[in-house]
């Protein structure tokens, strides 16, 4: 067991981190389309959401890693099948050859040892079966409903919730999208030829976790190694697992000071690391680095809340605020929205960490940085300016205004 107590030895845990996420390299995966086709290789999944304020989600963890990286890239890589969507601990789009993969959570869903729907029409996910079969892929919104006013997800209209079923049971996929909707063929035409579809053992699965949280973290925890996931049967052969390879020498655990143990691969923290450099990086709320909260928190004393879901009296910071990340530290957040008719981002507000920990940089440094940042960010929002309402700490608005009128 490591003690980790100094902070030159829980800074290079924090780059083992960062260097795993590919987030302290200029181009750690390559550019373009090849470099996002390796990225999401490497970080095992690549979180989908709906909320386009800025750019959605899945595009922005990509343009964090791949320059040159366009959103028209991942569609492209779905009708290539070199990813597949499916569930992951959210909606996600995950390597094709991670497939197998997903076969445990489609078995335990159509065998109805787990739910998606409790009540699944039956009926209905076979004549929608049989139409695609006969006539090829569907969009939900091109069968007719008299279905009206829904809500929200609660209240998809049957022919959705009926597809969604298919397609969490395994026996649709997403062929590619329009727009933002999701067009559902059958899997068999779907599916690449070469792509392995055995189901795996329990033993394959935990290692298959194992190994690729390894890769995309650097550091691990029994917690954040089946992260959402309530399967005590899982649980305990991951436990099993990271025990076995103690024993055998190829994991060494850590302690920080707040108690919390983490498991890196054995000689980790004396590899040679990725150095610091002077990229401010703006993140998406549901960047891989940053998705699991509590590890955030221990790791780099960060405490981040999307608060999109928050009753807005009681957001601290806005709907939908960005962390910032530079030289290995997480240094504050901004709430912004991209007016695309107008070509303008608005960053409503910008806060910055007033204590940051061992800060070996001053205000100056973190204005030039955010302002390259935002250069690149609003160029990827498709905005040609940028419009600044507030600043915490106050004092930095002058700075900050006349640094981003250069833009």
């Amino acid at each position: 067991m490591m003690e980790l107590t100094s902070p030159k030895d829980l800074a290079r845990l924090r780059r083992l981190a960062l260097a795993s996420q590919g987030l302290l390299q200029a181009q750690p995966f390559g550019r373009g389309l090849s470099g996002a086709r390796q990225a999401v290789n490497h970080l095992g999944y690549v979180q989908i959401d709906t909320i386009s304020v800025v750019e959605r989600a899945h595009h922005h963890v990509l343009h964090s890693r791949v320059p040159k990286f366009e959103p028209a890239m991942l569609n492209q890589m779905l009708m290539d099948g070199g990813i597949f969507e499916y569930w992951s601990h959210a909606a996600a789009f995950l390597p094709m050859d991670d497939f197998r993969f997903s076969l445990p959570y489609k078995q335990a869903i159509k065998s109805g040892q787990t739910h998606w729907n409790k009540h699944p029409d039956r009926k209905l996910m076979a004549e929608l079966l049989a139409r695609i079969r006969a006539e090829g892929p569907l969009r939900s919104r091109d069968v007719e409903t008299k279905t009206s006013n829904r809500a929200g997800w609660w209240d998809w209209k049957p022919a959705k919730k009926a597809l969604e079923q298919l397609f969490m049971e395994g026996d649709l996929m997403v062929k590619d999208r329009v727009g933002f909707q999701k067009n559902y063929d059958l899997t068999e035409r779907v599916l690449p030829n070469q792509v392995n579809t055995l189901m795996p053992s329990l033993d394959e699965f935990v290692t298959h976790m194992l190994d690729q949280q390894l890769r995309c973290h650097g550091l691990v925890s029994l917690k954040g190694l089946t992260y959402l996931r309530r399967n005590t049967e899982l649980r305990n052969a991951m436990k099993a697992l990271v025990n076995e390879r103690l024993v055998q020498g190829l994991l060494e655990q850590v302690v920080l000071n707040n108690g919390e143990i983490y498991f890196i691969e054995t000689g980790a923290l004396e590899a040679r690391l990725p150095s610091l450099n002077k990229r401010l990086l703006i993140l998406s709320p549901f960047d891989n680095s940053v998705i699991q909260r509590d590890r955030l928190k221990s790791l780099f004393q960060y405490d981040y809340q999307i608060e999109c879901y928050v009753p807005e009296p009681k957001r601290q910071y806005g709907y939908f605020s960005l962390p910032l990340l530079f030289r290995g530290e997480f240094i504050g957040r901004m709430d912004c929205k991209a007016h695309r008719q107008e070509r303008r981002l608005e960053i409503k507000s910008l806060h910055l960490e007033s204590q940051l920990g061992e800060k070996t940089f001053d205000d100056e440094q973190v204005i030039n940085a955010f302002v390259e940042a935002i250069k690149i960010f609003s160029e990827f929002q498709q905005c040609d300016f940028v419009t600044l309402t507030s600043v915490e700490p106050k004092y930095l608005a002058q700075a900050l205004n006349k640094a981003l009128n250069l833009i």
